[in-house]
């Protein structure tokens, strides 16, 4: 389960969540909605650790997040709004391989989760493809696959369709679903 409880975040003088508490069971699937500049981005952040609240406290699966920062980054899958923020690597496979890899996993472990994500995300055998070289929805699912590679407790898109045309839309709504 994902809790926020009561949280705030400030940027300096500017005050971008005030007060929110959230629940997110395990298997739901939510999808959280608003403006831009609203604080959704600064919201997921949180959920990871990857922002500290000024109040409040975020708890992953009972823990508070900053109690547990490994924890946390390992049970939250992020993928950001632009995938190609998060790409390590060159090709599909070794950017999908990259955090299972910091697991310290053996190499058929590690081959085992790789190919598990990209049958997922529908990009099984594309494993030596140049990630430059996708279409922006493969792209954001070859960020989907990397995320799921780890074996999160809880996957976490941010603006999933941000700067995709419609059929990629759909394509990575499509494996979504399936996923969920």
């Amino acid at each position: 389960m994902l809790a926020v409880d009561d949280l705030a975040h400030r940027y300096g003088d500017a005050t971008a969540l005030d007060g929110v508490t959230l629940r997110v069971d395990d298997g739901e699937c939510v999808v959280l909605a608003g403006a831009n500049g609203s604080g959704k981005t600064t919201l997921v952040r949180h959920l990871n650790g990857l922002l500290e609240p000024d109040e409040g406290e975020v708890r992953v699966n009972g823990t508070p997040v900053h109690d547990d920062l490994v924890a946390a980054r390992a049970s939250v899958g992020m993928v950001f709004q632009d995938p190609r923020d998060g790409f390590v690597g060159a090709t599909v496979g070794a950017d999908v391989a990259f955090g299972p890899e910091n697991l310290g996993l053996s190499r058929e472990e590690i081959d085992a989760r790789v190919a598990e994500a990209l049958d997922a995300v529908a990009l099984a055998g594309r494993r030596d493809e140049r990630i430059d070289e996708l279409s922006g929805g493969e792209q954001a699912r070859v960020a989907i696959a990397g995320a799921l590679a780890m074996r999160p407790d809880h996957l976490v898109l941010d603006e999933p369709f941000a700067g995709l045309d419609w059929p990629a839309r759909q394509s990575v709504l499509e494996r979504l679903r399936a996923l969920h």
